[in-house]
C-alpha cells in the first residue's frame, strides 16, 4: 500500500496535480507507519520486509518529493537546468536508504534526516504554497536559488551524521531517558503547532511544516548541547 500510494502520487505529480500528490504521500506514511507499528508489536521481522520497506519509501519518499519540487518550479516558470535540480532528492534519498539498510547502530536514533521526514518537509511546504496563494512562500518555488539552497540542504541532511531521534516508542523504554523526553516534547510540538496553525487560520499543512522544521533545529541544537 505504501508503494501504490507512491506510484499514484507520482502520477498526479506528473499531471501537475501536486496538491493531490501531497495526499498520497501521506496515504503512503500511513501505511509504512503501521507497518513497522506492526511488526515491532507482533515481533515479526524479515530480510525481505527490510528490504521491500526500504524499496517502497523510494518510490513514496525519495522519487514522489523530487517529481513534486520539479512540477512545482516548472508550472511556477522555471526552466532549465534550476527546474530539474530537485531530483537530486531521488539520489540522496537512494543513498540515505541503503546505508541506512547496513548500518545496525540506527535503531534508537536515525543518523542524518529521515527519508520520510525529509519527503514530509518537501511535500507539506509544496502543497501549502498551491493552497495559500497570498502566502510570501509563493514565490520561493519559482527562485533558482531557493530550489538549489533548499535541495543542496535537504540533501546534506539525509546523508549527515548528525542524530537525529526517531519516534519508535519500544517495550521497556525507560521514561527517564533523555531521548524518551526528546521524543515527548517532539509531540507536544506538534500539538502547539496545530493550535497555532488553527488559530492563525493557516492551511493545515503548515502544521506539518512546522513541526518538521522545529524537528531538524531540536536535533541540531541537541548536538549543540
Amino acid at each position: 500500500m505504501n508503494l501504490l500510494c507512491g506510484t499514484i502520487g507520482v502520477i498526479c505529480a506528473l499531471d501537475g496535480k501536486v496538491d493531490t500528490a501531497f495526499l498520497f504521500m501521506l496515504g503512503a506514511a500511513l501505511c509504512d507507519f503501521f507497518d513497522g507499528f506492526s511488526a515491532r508489536m507482533l515481533n515479526a521481522h524479515s530480510e525481505i520486509g527490510k528490504e521491500l520497506d526500504s524499496l517502497a519509501d523510494m518510490v513514496s519518499f525519495g522519487l514522489l518529493p523530487a517529481v513534486m519540487f520539479h512540477k512545482s518550479a516548472v508550472l511556477a516558470g522555471v526552466s532549465g537546468l534550476f527546474s530539474w535540480f530537485p531530483l537530486l532528492l531521488v539520489v540522496f534519498a537512494a543513498l540515505r536508504l541503503a546505508k541506512f539498510n547496513i548500518d545496525d547502530s540506527q535503531t534508537e536514533n536515525f543518523s542524518g534526516l529521515a527519508t520520510p521526514a525529509c519527503a514530509m518537509l518537501t511535500g507539506s511546504f509544496l502543497y501549502y504554497v498551491m493552497k495559500s496563494p497570498d502566502s510570501f512562500m509563493v514565490g520561493w518555488t519559482g527562485s533558482p536559488v531557493f530550489i538549489v539552497l533548499s535541495t543542496a540542504a535537504l540533501c546534506a541532511l539525509m546523508v549527515c551524521r548528525i542524530p537525529m531521534f526517531s519516534m519508535k516508542f519500544r517495550k521497556g523504554g525507560k521514561a527517564e531517558s533523555p531521548l524518551y523526553r526528546m521524543r515527548i516534547a517532539f509531540i507536544g510540538v506538534f500539538c502547539v503547532c496545530t493550535v497555532l496553525v488553527i488559530l492563525l487560520g493557516l492551511n493545515w499543512s503548515m502544521i506539518i511544516l512546522l513541526t518538521f522544521v522545529i524537528y531538524i533545529i531540536m536535533n541540531l541544537v541537541n548536538r549543540q548541547a
